[in-house]
């Protein structure tokens, strides 16, 4: 899903240079005419004609140059900056184009203004001499300049979608940098696709849990049974309801232990009874 929706936003903004590259073109195609039969007839050019046909060639190389290198720089943070800018730029020199060009929003019939100068539309403009370069009527000059404010008013628009394309391949490239192969986008590239309500709650999702390396819970002092006699040394529990748990032997008078000497041996050893008038550190004791 990444490298197809990378390979579509890229493809719609070619095709937006394409359509800046043809206005851009045209423009400079027609000022270059204008230019070039005001120069050859000695007529006087004035400082819009010059300006027009400055920003149409600069707006055509510019454009053309975001055409070839459009496959390889598209997205990075740097490049799309500068074409931000050069974009936004190019809006305000397309609208002094479009401003320059107003005389031809008109019908370009009766008395017209062109860059040749004034007169009826279907007059012919004269020079101050001979040229190779064959002079347009007013009607024609008209709309020539009709065709330019049309195209540059198309320029602008297409110079507006640009710099939102460049943000959203920057966008793009960004999140194909963070994002690698996952079951969300098919062991491919990109992202996992979003719903729409999503995008409110971006920041707001903990994070998933690895369960392969998760502990088990402890276990928590209310689900503890008291009953039950524990081993700690800190609470031991004591039942005094049932027998000893460990049963202590009681051997008789005079009972002695003695360690085995040899193999297994666990019998109690005893000494036989002792007289009668038995006689003790402390004096003589009688036997009842």
């Amino acid at each position: 899903m990444g490298a197809k929706s990378g390979l579509a936003l890229k493809f719609l903004q070619w095709f937006i240079r394409g359509i800046q590259f043809l206005c851009a073109a045209l423009i400079l195609g027609i000022y270059a005419y204008f230019l070039a039969a005001l120069h050859n007839h000695n007529l006087p050019i004035e400082t819009s004609v010059r300006a027009v046909t400055g920003i149409s060639g600069a707006a055509a190389l510019y454009t053309l140059l975001g055409l070839l290198l459009l496959c390889c720089v598209a997205g990075l943070a740097f490049t799309s900056f500068v074409a931000i800018v050069l974009d936004f730029c190019f809006i305000g020199c397309f609208v002094y184009v479009a401003v320059v060009n107003k005389h031809g929003a008109g019908s370009c019939s009766g008395y017209v203004d062109t860059p040749f100068g004034q007169g009826q539309s279907d007059a012919t403009a004269t020079g101050n001499k001979d040229g190779f370069t064959a002079l347009p009527s007013f009607h024609t000059a008209c709309r020539l300049q009709t065709a330019s404010m049309a195209v540059a008013i198309i320029a602008i628009v297409f110079f507006i979608f640009s710099m939102l394309m460049e943000v959203a391949l920057v966008r793009h490239h960004r999140k194909e940098k963070r994002f690698g192969p996952s079951p969300g986008n098919n062991y491919t590239s990109g992202y996992a696709r979003r719903g729409f309500f999503s995008r409110f709650r971006r920041g707001k999702d903990a994070a998933p849990l690895d369960e392969a390396s998760r502990l088990p819970e402890h276990t928590h002092p209310d689900q503890l049974d008291h009953t039950r006699q524990s081993y700690g040394t800190e609470n031991t529990a004591v039942n005094h309801d049932g027998p000893a748990d460990y049963y202590k032997q009681e051997g008789g008078y005079g009972f002695q232990t003695h360690g085995a000497t040899g193999g297994w041996h666990t019998a109690p050893q005893t000494s036989g009874a002792p007289a009668r008038n038995y006689k003790y550190e402390d004096g003589i004791y009688e036997r009842a």
